[in-house]
C-alpha cells in the first residue's frame, strides 16, 4: 500500500496505535528495512576541542520512501492491518 507524498514520491503510511505493517507476499509482521527522508533542525554544541554533540533535535518533516520486507525482500508490498486486541 502506498500513498503519494508532498514531494511526489510514493510513500508508505506509518503504522498507528491500532494498525501495523504486514508484507502482502509472505505475511511478515515484524522485520522491515525502512528508507526515509527527514528534514531536521539540530542544536549542535561544539566542545573546546571542536567535537560536535547534538543536544536538541526537532523533526520538521519526515517521509517514508520505501519499506522492504526482511524475510522475502519484497519492496513496497506492505499493507496496514489491525493490531490484535484493537477495535478498529
Amino acid at each position: 500500500m502506498s500513498y503519494e507524498g508532498e514531494s511526489g514520491l510514493m510513500t508508505v503510511p506509518l503504522p498507528t496505535d491500532t494498525t501495523r505493517w504486514r508484507c502482502t507476499l509472505c505475511g511478515n509482521l515484524t522485520r522491515f528495512d525502512v528508507t526515509r527522508s527527514s528534514k531536521v533542525v539540530e542544536y549542535v554544541h561544539l566542545d573546546l576541542a571542536g567535537e560536535p554533540k547534538v543536544e536538541e533535535r526537532e523533526v520538521v518533516s519526515e517521509t517514508i520512501e520505501s519499506v522492504r520486507c526482511r524475510w522475502c525482500n519484497a519492496v513496497d508490498q506492505i499493507e496496514l492491518v489491525d493490531r490484535p486486541g484493537t477495535d478498529s
